[in-house]
């Protein structure tokens, strides 16, 4: 084969520094698996890293894409776990620190040296991308690798959502932003019995809010409506909602969030927002409400998550979008900015 790829590269901070350029195949260490890309979706944090807008440290030149299945085409002399043509879904924590106290209790996804593919090594918006075998996770024949692909996104959802937040049957819950993350909590805290289910949106989102309702939403409000706050606080016996669930990108939804929970209640956030706050904290303790924090996912997660898309319990059709080619990445880009794409797939090997 051709020892170069095409690749959608992030090469400089500048807004629009994003292009398809020529970059050579991977070579790969002992560790290590060469994947051929059949899938990668479009993420947020790749729109931010286009707009020059993220508030994390990008290692340039690096190409894009962390949430990639394919199939492997190469191991190294100690990745024996995996075997060419074998269908593999990959994790996203591409290095981190082996003594990490963190990484040796299972929770590398807050190893402080922590790099993931897309930002802090290649990541898989090309044809080849080389991966550490300890990252993969095998995929049944069943499972297309235009849903695999999602696994990632799932698994963050699935964090915020089963495990960082006490929704139980009959819980009332409401997520803030019906971003891809925000609609596949939704998801989640649907299939966890939350009742009622309540998404808050902006007025751009009425497409998403309009999906949100399809998977399971029993309410939906536009933030800068005058009903909000009334109508959320009059949820139940009337004292605000069991759990927020903060999937915006901006910090100012955190004050929402604290307007509408219920005294003792819980308050996750997973979306990301690099502007500082702007209010007074002081209902977080006068509710005595616990906030919670919510990062990325681990190797449990990952195995719970294949099985539910596998087995259809998690339907990923209503928010898989598009599925197009790389050198249509513009296009998804920009449908994914727009909101009128909740998720694209790029096929990069197509």
């Amino acid at each position: 084969m051709s020892r170069t790829m095409t690749a959608l590269v992030n090469f400089a901070a500048a807004p629009y520094s994003v292009d398809l350029r020529e970059a050579p195949i991977p070579s790969i260490g002992e560790d290590d698996v060469l994947l051929r890309v059949a899938a990668v979706g479009v993420c947020g944090s790749d729109l931010h890293q286009y707009h020059g807008s993220q508030s994390w440290k990008v290692n340039y030149p690096v190409i894009l894409g962390h949430e990639f299945a394919g199939t492997v085409v190469e191991t190294g002399a100690r990745a024996t776990a995996f075997h060419p043509g074998d269908r593999v879904v990959s994790e996203t924590a591409a290095v981190i620190n082996p003594a990490s106290p963190f990484v040796r209790s299972g929770a590398y996804n807050l190893d402080p040296a922590r790099l993931g593919f897309g930002y802090g090594v290649d990541g898989a918006m090309t044809e080849y991308v080389r991966v550490p075998e300890r990252c993969l996770h095998r995929l049944p024949d069943s499972l297309a690798f235009e849903t695999a692909s999602l696994t990632e996104p799932c698994c963050v959802a699935y964090n915020a959502t089963c495990v960082q937040s006490p929704i139980h049957p009959g819980a009332s819950v409401a997520v803030i932003g019906p971003g891809p993350i925000g609609l596949l909590c939704a998801m989640m805290a649907h299939l966890a019995g939350a009742s009622p289910l309540i998404v808050i949106g902006m007025p751009q989102d009425a497409k998403r809010l309009a999906v949100a309702r399809a998977i399971g939403a029993t309410r939906t409000f536009d933030v800068s409506g005058d009903e909000l706050l009334e109508a959320v606080r009059a949820t139940g016996d009337g004292y605000g909602v069991d759990v927020v669930i903060d999937a915006a990108g901006v910090s100012a939804a955190l004050q929402t969030a604290l307007a509408i929970v219920r005294p003792a209640g819980h308050i996750t956030k997973v979306g990301w927002g690099p502007k500082p706050l702007g209010f007074n904290m002081d209902p977080l303790v006068q509710k005595a409400v616990t906030l919670q924090g919510s990062f990325s996912h681990n190797w449990p997660m990952w195995e719970r998550v294949i099985g539910m898309l596998a087995s259809g319990q998690l339907d990923l059709t209503p928010v898989l979008s598009a599925v197009r080619p790389l050198d249509k990445w513009e296009e998804c880009f920009a449908g994914m900015q727009s909101g009128e794409m909740v998720k694209a797939v790029l096929t990069p090997a197509a």
